[in-house]
């Protein structure tokens, strides 16, 4: 017997992931009667929030997600003295690439202008000023790093579960296994105000405002009941864990230990975290993967594509403290990648302001996700944010340019392997 879903709330949160998870929090703090929908089971594995670890850095090329990041962090923090319990280890962030990089140099530039504290050095100095993670972490030649004090790990999957503590106990209705089968503006509940209709396999609500943020499924909700085709693509990516040589050396790679997470600028953006959720491996992958198709894709990890393409790179940076020749873990997750990789917070045209959407996270979402809960939650309440500059996340961008925004520095880090299809 298919269980009813009944009532009228000033919010409905189609999404159980980090992003409706935070957006629901927000909303409830303030006093907000929320219900949260999720297709899948609450927790699940199959779309972008599940896992251990999660990168927190406040450097980026963007000025712009430098001062978000920092307002996201603080946000964290509260949240995690409200829980009770962590989520965010610090650890010290490595930024690392060729000298003349634009976006490494913009990076900087963005720490000077916000004043973030951080150090440049090149390999020599990077050897005199971090002696112990240079001597299994070494800049390759002609590189230069910056090194800040104030990054770290997120733990995803529990972050999650926080959020979703913290959204019921400030009175949030979560409902999971409920897939939504529409949403209709233009409705009135019981005292007349205007309300949108979000239709389950489970029966229906009212609410006055509709948030979509349901990761890589955005796209298809949104144009199965809009008609609107948003410029997100989702992309299976591989996530890789190494395994470091000597045992003795464990140690020295934990997150505990202050062994940071990294990232590399060059054709190619590689990322990594110390060995948190696995001991004896870190995390080390390539910031891009495959076009796919979230509700039919492919749950295999691509091996051959990293050892190809990550085993020759990681000899160079860690030699033989870790073993190169290919990943002792991998994994299959998900992106959902917008042209110029910036997120998209609006509201949908066409639907009397009442439904909004929070999608395009493209891989580098995950941090900021308080702040995006923030964010939408001003949108849902005022149309409005201060938070963040809203022009460089509205969907308009697309209408002056399919690539989105308009950077100074070249964005194509994204590594996106295409699949060739013959032509019959």
């Amino acid at each position: 017997m298919e269980e009813a879903l009944e009532g009228c709330f000033d919010a409905a949160i189609v999404g159980a992931g980090i992003m409706g998870l935070c957006t629901a929090y927000e909303l409830a703090r303030r006093g907000k009667s929320v219900i949260i929908l999720e297709q899948f089971d609450l927790l699940h594995r199959r779309g972008s929030s599940h896992g251990e670890s999660r990168t927190l850095r406040l450097t980026y090329p963007e000025s712009y997600y430098t001062l978000m990041a920092r307002s996201a962090l603080d946000l964290w923090k509260s949240a995690q003295r409200e829980a009770g319990f962590e989520v965010y280890k610090r650890t010290g962030q490595l930024d690392f690439g060729a000298a003349d990089h634009p976006g490494l140099q913009q990076l900087i530039a963005a720490c000077r202008e916000h004043g973030i504290h951080h150090q440049v050095f090149g390999r020599e100095g990077f050897r005199q000023k971090q002696p112990r993670i240079a001597g299994i972490l070494d800049l390759p030649e002609g590189c230069i790093g910056v090194w800040t004090e104030e990054a770290g790990v997120l733990r995803a999957t529990k972050a999650c579960a926080m959020f979703l503590a913290l959204a019921t106990r400030h009175g949030a209705i979560v409902r999971d296994n409920a897939r939504v089968t529409k949403i209709s503006p233009g409705w009135k509940d019981s005292r007349g105000e205007k309300s949108v209709l979000v239709a389950t396999g489970k029966g229906s609500v009212l609410a006055k405002k509709c948030i979509i943020a349901s990761g890589a499924w955005v796209p298809r909700i949104v144009e199965e009941n809009f008609g609107l085709v948003l410029p997100v693509q989702p992309l299976h990516t591989t996530i890789a864990y190494w395994e470091v040589s000597d045992r003795s050396k464990h140690a020295e790679f934990l997150a505990g230990n202050g062994f940071p997470t990294f990232a590399f600028y060059n054709e190619k953006y590689f990322y990594g975290t110390p060995s948190l959720e696995f001991p004896g491996l870190i995390k080390a992958s390539i910031h891009g993967g495959t076009p796919c198709d979230a509700d039919d894709r492919c749950y295999i990890p691509d091996v051959e594509e990293l050892k190809r393409i990550m085993s020759p790179w990681m000899e160079r940076a860690f030699g033989k403290n870790v073993r190169c020749d290919a990943p002792a873990m991998a994994e299959a997750c998900m992106y959902s990648m917008t042209p110029d990789q910036d997120f998209i917070l609006d509201v949908l045209p066409g639907t009397q302001e009442q439904v909004l959407v929070a999608a395009g996270f493209s891989g580098h979402g995950f941090k900021m996700a308080p702040l995006v809960g923030k964010v939408m939650a001003d949108l849902a309440e005022s149309g409005a944010s201060p938070e963040v500059p809203l022009e460089l996340f509205s969907l308009q961008r697309f209408q002056r340019s399919a690539f989105g925004n308009e950077k100074s520095f070249d964005p194509v880090l994204i590594y996106i392997r295409t699949i060739d299809v013959p032509i019959n």
